[in-house]
């Protein structure tokens, strides 16, 4: 005998007439929620009878007041400031993202918090801060992750997290491999671009490793005299993957044609820009959570265009202060390069050996980071 059929809808069970009856229901009410909503298929099963019907979920949303307090809080505003704008939020005004708000102009710090367009739901900042392990799994001198095996590499990665927690509890750390997937190379190579591609094999053994400690992944690229638009597309494998994302070294990108290592390269906005297109198109075609897109710096010279840079609601952008000596001389850096040019969040750079060659005698610490304006939500350890 055949069993009574069930409809599935929203995850429970109904039995056949009232099942009719809800479907019907959200069929007529369907186009007065459907800018709140989206549209899904169910599967449903019972014996011998299968299918499916179209459910409406509601999809989850960005808390954007606990997003613009963040923001706030990033750049370094009174905790009395917050206050008050908790209870402009509250009362209606505007976002923090717009700046229409007297009260929420009046607030920003030489442009800080950035005017921005809010993220899509499920972006990692700043909610999170991203601790990262640098380096190629070839080399000991490019950074910790060539330098000691795994076991050790992640160890030690989680004392460094562990640390960031203790120092700030109110921002939770995302552990990352960062991965140097494209090397430049002092030599012109088969191609006459200046670089090395990894194989497969081993940006697959970073995307282990970030597994093991329940950590992202950043795919680092130094494109020599290749180009971002020829190398992206040879990296979209990983790229569409949810938990991997994108950092960009302009240093090694030689638009005039130099050798790599010869002199400083740089990127205009207009290649930045190119960069977070690219990873929106991968987030809208796969449903995929926002990427974030690193960009290194330790010079003026080598992004221009700043003021161009469009962070995008699938790509939000962190500017990392990318300079090496002793602690004076890193602050000074993040204040003179990272600081007066805006771009949406911030990043810096801690170098286990080369800050501790002489003059310095010591590493910058966690606590000293959180003084700065703004606070970096990137942190990446070589």
């Amino acid at each position: 005998m055949r069993r009574s059929q069930h409809i599935v809808i929203g995850g429970r069970r109904i039995m056949p007439i009232v099942g009719w009856v809800v479907l019907g229901v959200s069929c007529v009410v369907l186009f007065g929620v459907v800018a709140i909503t989206t549209l899904t298929t169910v599967s449903y099963s019972n014996g011998d009878i299968a299918g499916e019907i179209i459910a409406i979920i509601t999809p989850p949303t960005l808390d954007t007041h606990a997003y613009d307090l963040k923001m706030l809080a990033l750049a370094q505003v009174s905790t009395t400031t917050l206050a008050s704008l908790v209870v402009a939020t509250t009362t209606g005004n505007t976002t923090l993202s717009t700046f229409t708000d007297a009260s929420l102009a009046s607030s920003t710090i030489d442009g800080w918090p950035v005017r921005a367009v809010y993220p899509k739901y499920g972006a990692l900042l700043p909610e999170n801060r991203i601790v990262a392990y640098y380096g190629n799994f070839y080399s000991t001198r490019m950074g910790i992750l060539g330098e000691f095996s795994e076991d050790v590499v992640l160890e030690r990665l989680r004392e460094q997290v562990a640390e960031w927690n203790a120092a700030d509890p109110t921002t939770p750390v995302v552990p990352a491999i960062n991965y140097i997937a494209l090397t430049a190379q002092g030599s012109a190579g088969k191609e006459g671009k200046y670089m090395l591609r990894m194989p497969d094999e081993q940006i697959d053994k970073a995307v282990a490793m970030a597994a093991k400690i329940d950590g992202i992944v950043i795919l680092d690229i130094q494109v020599g005299l290749s180009t971002l638009e020829y190398e992206l597309p040879l990296l979209e494998t990983y790229l569409k993957m949810p938990q991997v994302h994108l950092a960009i070294d302009p240093e090694f990108s030689m638009h005039n044609g130099s050798v790599p290592g010869t002199v400083v390269g740089s990127y205009d906005a207009d290649d930045i820009n190119y960069a977070a297109r690219y990873l929106a198109n991968l987030v809208t075609t796969y449903n995929l959570p926002p990427k974030v897109l690193i960009v290194h710096r330790f010079t003026q010279n080598m992004v221009k265009n700043y003021q161009d840079i469009k962070p995008l609601p699938e790509v939000q952008i962190v500017m990392d202060m990318d300079g090496w000596g002793e602690p004076a001389k890193k602050f000074n850096t993040y204040k003179r390069v990272i600081e007066p040019e805006p771009v949406q969040f911030t990043g810096f750079k801690v170098f286990y050996g080369n800050d501790l060659k002489p003059p310095s005698t010591r590493l910058v610490t966690p606590e000293e980071m959180l003084e700065f304006m703004p606070i970096p939500s990137f942190i990446q350890y070589q």
